[in-house]
């Protein structure tokens, strides 16, 4: 929803979700589908009453049960974020071009290094206490304590004084200062183009969270049971795994909603179009394999719009040590490229979109959606990677992958037993394991023995987080944020740092696109550096790219006020009930 725009501040942590993912349309990554009646401008065309129908409770369905991380500060998978989305909201909002606009605060700066934040008055948390700038400071702290266990401390270490009280060497983070309730002046290490879209927007209720050691956060009740927000629905019955419901909160600063009530309800994937058909259901991700059939419904409008999202399969070159913040163990079973490009090129990309995503897809070339402004052109990009099953074999020739045994497939160049081990989470959508089979097929026909294994999804998002023993070769998707900085995702320190690539040009790279004294505010002058950054990554292949999605959702004809647009949802505070 716009005000929450969930799948970004991964971003900047991204949101994996693990994001790895993130389950949209029943994936489990932050990826969902396409589909094709839509207004020119991807959204609800069935919008603007003048005055909508007051009351009623709509049915939001998500299809793959959620971690259960019901806190913003630390959830992982977008399936907590579809319930999160709700309850909580952010400092900034983003428009339909992804420029940041002011929401919980406004901001003004005159050298991209001190930020004066000013807080709205009057907004209030669900349990009425007022909201005020040491909410914000307080979720700061927390990210930054030594014993928080979340993603999302890149969004917070570039605050001066971040690290020195991450250390402990500080009782406090020295760049911030609050000047009274509703003000406070943020003071970054250095000046960058990107620290406002980037710092952590979301505030943490003081007083509710006060007395909780922040090494029991991630665990306790308030975590996933009581959760708390400003947004206009707070939280009632929580039914783990199964349903969360929402009541309208009257209070609301924005204006209380339309609705009485949202229902966020967990339902089988297979279950997804019949539930849209009998009015079970009246909003739902949809995945693009059920995009023609939803189409089809009389009482059901499939809307999409541009995606922030790409899958890719990663390799794991290494072990990562969180307390370090480095990558401590090197694995160099898929060290040599042409070995990967072998495996690129094996894939037919194309027809694995066309069979599992019903063509509701395009093949990429490198880590960044092509709707966001700083993705390289095509023709920039060096290497294509087409599918040539010959080429990938020569390719494996030439790295001394050869059959000593004639068996069919492929020793390593020691002459030893080689075998891809690649893992994907398992889910009730029969796709997934079809899908992951097909890749290990193109993979064996190439002569590479490839063993599959499905794990079930919180297993499979923790073994990859923790570099756990058997993860080799592993399936997951990305969203990229407003911010299209992939910092979180990609530098040697982070730990969303997942194939564990360390490449010094990669991390100098990233750091020059956000330097004030390299590219000003010049936005072509950091798009051309993050080109070059592409082209890196294109070359150097630390993951195969596989394609991106555009988003797809199943509305019921009988809910109003719902938009949609590259930022995501409007705030469910203008859905209503069509009389």
């Amino acid at each position: 929803m716009k005000g929450n725009k969930w799948y970004w501040l991964l971003s900047t942590v991204l949101l994996l979700s693990l994001f790895l993912a993130a389950c949209s349309g029943g994936d489990d990554e932050q990826t969902k589908g396409e589909g094709e009646e839509t207004s020119e401008e991807g959204t609800d065309e069935n919008t603007g009453e003048d005055n909508p129908t007051q009351g009623g409770t709509i049915t939001y369905a998500i299809d793959s049960e959620p971690e259960g991380i019901l806190n913003i500060h630390y959830y992982g998978t977008a399936t907590d974020a579809d319930v999160l989305g709700f309850m909580v909201e952010s400092l900034i909002d983003y428009d339909e071009n992804l420029e940041p606009q002011p929401n919980l605060a406004s901001w003004e700066t005159e050298d991209n290094k001190t930020y004066t934040f000013t807080f709205e008055e009057g907004v209030k948390w669900h349990d009425g206490d007022e909201l005020t700038v040491n909410d914000w400071v307080f979720a700061l702290e927390t990210i930054a304590h030594p014993d928080y266990e979340g993603p999302r401390y890149a969004n917070v270490q570039t605050i001066e004084g971040a690290e020195a009280f991450n250390k402990g060497e500080a009782e406090s983070i020295s760049g911030l200062e609050v000047v009274d309730d509703y003000t406070i002046n943020v003071t970054f290490d250095e000046a960058r183009v990107n620290n406002l879209v980037n710092v952590w927007s979301y505030p943490m209720h003081e007083e509710y969270w006060k007395d909780v050691p922040v090494k029991d956060m991630l665990e306790h009740e308030k975590t996933r049971m009581k959760p708390m927000g400003t947004g206009p629905f707070k939280i009632g019955n929580v039914v783990p795994g199964e349903s969360y419901e929402y009541i309208a909160n009257e209070d609301y600063w924005k204006g209380a909603p339309n609705l009485d009530k949202v229902i966020v309800k967990v339902i089988d994937n297979k279950a997804v179009t019949g539930a849209l058909q009998n009015g079970e259901v009246d909003m739902v991700p949809v995945h693009p394999t059920m995009g023609k059939d939803v189409e089809a419904m009389e009482n059901v409008d499939l809307v999409t719009y541009p995606g922030l999202s790409y899958y890719y399969v990663g390799f794991k070159f290494g072990k990562f040590d969180n307390e370090k913040k480095e990558i401590v163990e090197k694995n160099e079973k898929y060290a040599d490229l042409k070995l990967r490009q072998a495996m690129y090129h094996a894939i037919n990309r194309e027809e694995w979109v066309e069979a599992f995503f019903g063509g509701y897809g395009t093949p990429v070339n490198a880590p960044v959606p092509s709707s966001h402004w700083i993705a390289a052109d095509n023709d920039d990009l060096k290497n294509h990677y087409e599918y040539d099953p010959e080429k990938a074999k020569a390719l494996l020739d030439e790295a001394g992958y050869e059959d000593t045994d004639g068996d069919g497939f492929r020793e390593d160049p020691k002459g030893e037993k080689f075998v891809v081990n690649f893992a994907h989470y398992s889910s009730t959508n029969p796709t997934f394991e079809a899908r992951a089979k097909a890749l290990t097929q193109y993979w064996n026909e190439i002569g590479l023995q490839t063993e599959l294994q499905m794990m079930e999804s919180s297993l499979y998002y923790d073994s990859i987080e923790k570099d756990k023993k058997g993860i080799e070769v592993f399936f997951g998707g990305w969203s990229t944020g407003a911010d299209p900085d992939p910092s979180a995702l990609w530098k040697s320190d982070q730990l969303w740092n997942l194939p564990r690539w360390e490449n010094e040009k990669s991390d100098q790279l990233l750091e020059d696109a956000l330097n004030v004294e390299v590219v000003g505010t010049d936005k072509e002058k950091r798009k051309a550096i993050y080109t070059e950054w592409q082209q890196l990554t294109n070359e150097e292949l630390p993951m195969l790219y596989i394609a991106e999605l555009e988003e797809i959702m199943g509305i019921n004809q009988r809910v109003g006020g719902v938009e949609y647009d590259v930022s995501g949802a409007n705030n469910a505070n203008e859905w209503y009930i069509k009389e």
